[in-house]
């Protein structure tokens, strides 16, 4: 568990027309498998789910009354609506004005395995009143995640810790690891697992769309939740109105690709903090050139491995060292962290971790709330990104070789991203991967120093949308642009409010001295988004 311990230290971690809306006529042509139609449910099953009605209540005796809390039912298998249910949690903040209201904007905070429950509470500060105007604030837990129908596989803390770089001597103990991991799920969670996925997932949506009595939704996911968004898109495009995509995922890359994408990114980042912090030798003191910073660095990795440094406490080895790639995107903190570091190995006294704004804590409203495994957020990521693709190799030397290469390719995190993880011995999926491919509207937001979902990873998203717009925020740094005072935000806010997209792909320029840095890194006062550093 030392590598999540080490970036907790480093502050790094952190249903209108109910039943067609479920039928094939607005599903994509590449949806066969779990599609509802004729040959697998009758119109009464259906009606069953979009024809729920939400019991509203107060969330919280101690948030405001308009933040109200629902359950709804959808079927753990839509070919099999008459089968088991899961309990999906939704909540709403109302529009405030009746007059000018559009609709609803479902929200997502990302993952997979982020709670979303709270966002209508905690992003309503952020949003702009012209926003708050037109729309219902709609969150809700995705299946399997906290308050629907939580998923367990058992873990203990250190089998949830999976940022494991690659060592020969040690692989077999990873093997053994990961396979632990996925047969402590299908033991525990085997009947439910195929059925936790994006696609699923994005189905469930769809009847809260239709329980809501909405004949289309909008909608602002961050980060996992551009994925999520997409695959609507694509299974619901005439349900789909007006979509923010924030800090996109690639969909060609899901999941194992998603993960190496992090390795890739912190390389261009890396070297960008070297030539920030050579430019501040007087400062810090790691070297008066790019080169000389890079030295520096890799000589305190070697000298961690041979003596592991003090950080408040934690003994740090060279691994643990590298495994903080996300400092390297906001080099200031990076330049912090590293000669406190330099400065404890030479001293032999603990250094301390850079002061970091703090991200407001995940809590569960207490008057709408059942008790929640402590693996949660663990379980529901693996059943995910496991069970989402079938892209995963099954041949446990297939990744060690690719740990090899990539260390070399990605010295800073290569092996960590590409070392054996749970999905090589995960039972299959209900179905294959949604191929994105498609035409809708939709707005994709980026910073252009994004540690989760780097750049590569936004433009991919765009390549496949071809109906969408990116706006780019050059020098924009950290996880999440929209609600962070970004240069991106008016562009955002005119299309939640009008519905006009930019004629072409746009950038803005960061501000010199920005305010926040991401929702991950808010500004003081801001809650932030409760999504650790290892997630989307």
């Amino acid at each position: 568990m030392r590598s999540r311990r080490i970036a907790s230290v480093v502050a790094i971690s952190a249903v209108a027309a109910l039943v067609p809306a479920l039928t094939p006529a607005v599903a994509s042509a590449n949806a066969p498998a779990a599609t509802i139609s004729p040959r697998t449910a009758t119109a009464a099953s259906l009606a069953d789910f979009t024809g729920q009605k939400p019991r509203w209540k107060r969330c919280n005796p101690q948030d405001p009354a308009a933040f109200q809390c629902a359950t709804i039912k959808v079927p753990l298998d839509y070919t099999r609506p008459n089968g088991r249910t899961l309990d999906i949690a939704i909540s709403r903040v109302k529009a405030t004005s009746d007059r000018d209201r559009r609709g609803v904007l479902l929200l997502n905070p990302g993952g997979p395995g982020g709670s979303g429950l709270d966002m209508p509470l905690y992003m309503g500060p952020e949003l702009p009143a012209s926003v708050k105007k037109q729309y219902d604030l709609i969150g809700f837990d995705p299946r399997g995640v906290a308050q629907s129908s939580p998923v367990s596989c058992g873990l203990t803390p250190e089998e949830g810790n999976w940022q494991r770089p690659y060592k020969a001597d040690k692989f077999a103990a990873d093997v053994a690891w990961a396979r632990t991991v996925a047969e402590k799920c299908r033991a525990k969670s085997g009947a439910v697992l195929p059925h936790l996925t994006t696609r699923n997932t994005a189905r469930d949506m769809d009847v809260i769309r239709a329980v809501l009595g909405e004949k289309k939704i909008s909608y602002l996911g961050y980060s996992y939740g551009t994925y999520l968004g997409a695959v609507y898109t694509q299974l619901f495009p005439r349900r789909t109105d007006r979509f923010v995509l924030d800090s996109a995922v690639d969909p060609a890359r899901i999941w194992r690709g998603m993960i190496q994408v992090w390795a890739e990114g912190a390389e261009p980042a890396f070297t960008r903090w070297t030539g920030w912090t050579a430019a501040r030798h007087t400062t810090y003191g790691l070297g008066a050139t790019p080169s000389e910073v890079r030295q520096t660095f890799w000589d305190l990795v070697a000298q961690a491995d041979r003596k592991p440094i003090d950080l408040e406490g934690t003994l740090l080895n060279g691994d643990d060292i590298r495994s903080a790639r996300q400092v390297f995107f906001n080099p200031e903190w990076a330049a912090d962290l590293v000669a406190q570091l330099k400065k404890a190995a030479e001293t032999g006294t603990p250094a301390t971790a850079p002061a970091r704004r703090s991200v407001a804590p995940e809590r569960v409203p207490s008057s709408f709330a059942r008790a929640v495994p402590e693996d949660n957020m663990d379980a529901a990521f693996w059943s995910v990104v496991c069970a989402d693709t079938r892209a995963w190799p099954r041949d446990p030397e297939q990744y060690r070789r690719d740990a090899i290469k990539d260390k070399v390719k990605y010295p800073l995190y290569g092996d960590f991203a590409s070392n054996i993880k749970p999905c090589a011995f995960w039972q299959q999926g209900s179905e294959p991967a949604t191929r994105i491919d498609n035409k809708v509207g939709a707005l994709i937001l980026q910073n252009e120093w994004d540690s989760q979902t780097p750049l590569v990873s936004g433009q991919g998203l765009r390549r496949v949308m071809k109906g969408a717009r990116m706006a780019t925020v050059l020098g924009g740094q950290g996880h999440g642009v929209y609600g962070t005072k970004s240069c991106a935000d008016r562009t955002a806010t005119a299309y939640l409010t009008t519905g006009r997209l930019p004629a072409s792909d746009v950038t803005c320029q960061a501000a010199a001295n920005p305010a926040a840095n991401g929702l991950l890194d808010p500004a003081p006062g801001t809650p932030g988004l409760p999504i650790p550093q290892d997630r989307f």
